[in-house]
């Protein structure tokens, strides 16, 4: 871990103690439980798998090696304790201690949270948008103090997804063939098929292999990793890479602030520590699971094929002003949305990356 991170540690653990009352005061071994889930399942959902195979084993290990005390982790994927529009909630009632969630299912509550899904077709690689989506949180506290003053719970660790791209149940070979088809997203995405002439679907990604195999819609903006692992393939076997962007910090893992507080001070160092390693290992795993995604789809014989550029610079192009109406529509609400955006863009061109398109916000 670097110096700057060990200080950013440092930081949010310092909010929570008071030295105080702190110095001075003997260790005592104590039995810590830990309720930690999602809605999605560990195994088919990257940034849930990331929880279970990364955070889970690794708070574990650190608490055992290196105080006297014992943590025991109850853990509950898959909607088992909350499902994937209620994991909020459920952190902040202090039914899940720790919880991981897309922040595209609380369009509501975490709008600018979904800053990401705001500016399509940005960074391809899911460790460049989490890096990105890190510094962003890092300039702007609001986005973490909203969670804390509104729903008593702060980020512990950033996770998203892996580029999107566009799977369907009927080929096409121009993006008008796709005028008047449904097509399902999560919901801050719908916006990108505009240019396409689809009608939206707001759904969920446990519903989708049923949905499309009963043709309720034909199609699911979903990136490799997850359209592999849910079968998306067998009902609907044509997947076009349209690259409209991983989402680095989509997904994010939080902790209730209360948990948090009645924790010893040297498991509450740890637990910072062990969120911000989970966030660079399960990027890393976003990566891997892509290119995986992709092979495995191919080795189904689900038919794969890149949309031609000059599309894809089209699609992008008539997206041009959509940054621009989520920032006024955040300001609107009382939030930073124009520097955010301004700031998240601007980082995205510092980093070398090339927009296919120029966006610009007021």
């Amino acid at each position: 871990m670097t110096s700057a991170a060990r200080h950013r540690v440092a930081a949010i653990v310092g909010l929570f103690l008071s030295s105080a009352s702190l110095l001075g005061t003997p260790a005592r071994a104590e039995l810590i439980t830990l309720r930690v889930g999602s809605g999605h399942p560990a195994g088919a959902t990257v940034y849930a798998q990331g929880m279970r195979d990364i955070l889970v084993p690794e708070l574990k290990r650190r608490v055992a090696a290196e105080t006297d005390h014992e943590l025991r982790v109850i853990e509950g994927y898959a909607g088992s304790i909350a499902s994937v529009a209620e994991t909020l909630e459920a952190v902040q009632v202090g039914m899940l201690d720790i919880g991981g969630y897309c922040t595209c299912f609380e369009p509501a509550k975490l709008f600018l949270h979904n800053f990401q899904y705001f500016v399509p077709f940005g960074p391809q690689d899911a460790q460049g948008g989490v890096r990105l989506a890190r510094q962003v949180y890092d300039a702007y506290p609001w986005l973490d103090d909203q969670l804390r003053e509104s729903y008593g719970q702060f980020v512990l660790g950033l996770n998203g997804f892996d580029n999107y791209h566009l799977g369907t149940t009927i080929p096409w070979d121009s993006v008008s063939d796709l005028t008047g088809v449904k097509i399902a997203g999560a919901g801050p995405n719908l916006p990108w098929l505009a240019y396409a002439g689809v009608i939206p679907v707001q759904s969920a990604l446990p519903d989708g292999y049923m949905a499309m195999s009963t043709g309720v819609y034909s199609g699911w903006l979903m990136y490799p990793s997850s359209y592999f692992a849910y079968k998306y393939h067998e009902p609907a076997p044509y997947y076009t890479l349209i690259g409209f962007g991983a989402m680095g910090g989509a997904a994010i893992v939080t902790m209730n602030v209360r948990s948090f507080n009645r924790l010893p001070p040297e498991v509450q160092t740890i637990v910072a520590e062990v969120g911000r390693m989970y966030e660079v290992e399960a990027a890393k795993l976003l990566d891997e699971r892509q290119i995986a995604g992709l092979a495995n789809l191919r080795a189904a014989g689900a038919t794969v094929r890149p949309l031609p550029e000059d599309a894809r610079r089209q699609w992008a192009q008539s997206l041009k002003d959509f940054p621009n109406s989520m920032a006024m529509e955040a300001n609107s609400r009382g939030m930073p949305g124009s520097e955010i955006l301004k700031t998240y863009i601007e980082l995205v061109t510092q980093s070398g990356y090339q927009w296919p398109v120029e966006y610009a916000i007021d």
